[in-house]
């Protein structure tokens, strides 16, 4: 897509590359110095990771995160189309959860780096791309340039789809919890709402 010249009502004609508004730079800088973050997290954990099927997600989401903010960059830094598509991660694990909690120890902060394990690092992990998935958000919301809207859109489903699979990790190895309502409640909250009919109406027949 090349993108036409904008008019701001104050100072004319808008070169493409600065094709952006106010919201939208302040939010994107927050996605990319985010980005970095994640990056850099992931880097400082790789070299703590004891479980082979871990270290192989986290240099797996680590690689495909470094491609996503290079295509995020380019496009906000010309405000046209990056010389690459956004991809769509992959995970490689199942879908299955076990659901039911069981007792274990009360969570608390560690005090020595010597107490880093899986548990810690895949959390760690999964907080960095839940936030990542929140920041896109906002700015996809924010942003004006239909290119880098595009970019942050099209990017969230891939956060989403990291951070099930950390957390499908997670879960297979205790780290991860989920507990369930009561067939009763849950099967009342399921029955709890019908079909809408709008879409089955014409213009003729809808109700004044």
């Amino acid at each position: 897509m090349q993108l036409q010249n904008h008019q701001n009502i104050e100072t004319g004609t808008i070169p493409p590359q600065l094709n952006h508004g106010g919201h939208e730079m302040f939010d994107v800088h927050e996605v990319l110095a985010g980005a970095i973050n994640t990056l850099n997290t992931y880097t400082m954990l790789s070299q703590h990771v004891q479980d082979p099927e871990l270290r192989d997600i986290l240099l797996r989401q680590k690689q495909f995160m470094s491609e996503e903010y290079n295509i995020t960059l380019e496009c906000f830094r010309t405000g046209q189309d990056p010389s690459k598509p956004t991809q769509s991660y992959k995970m490689s694990q199942d879908n299955d959860f076990t659901y039911g909690m069981k007792p274990s120890q009360p969570k608390k902060p560690m005090l020595s780096a010597t107490e880093i394990s899986d548990q810690s690092i895949s959390l760690s992990m999964l907080n960095a791309v839940k936030s990542g998935a929140v920041m896109k958000t906002t700015a996809a919301l924010e942003s004006t340039n239909p290119v880098v809207r595009r970019v942050l859109a099209d990017s969230l489903p891939n956060c989403i789809e990291m951070a099930y699979e950390i957390s499908i990790y997670q879960n297979k190895n205790g780290f991860y919890q989920v507990p369930q309502l009561p067939q009763q409640d849950m099967q009342q909250m399921l029955n709890g709402y019908a079909p809408s009919m709008i879409a089955s109406q014409t213009g003729g027949n809808l109700p004044h």
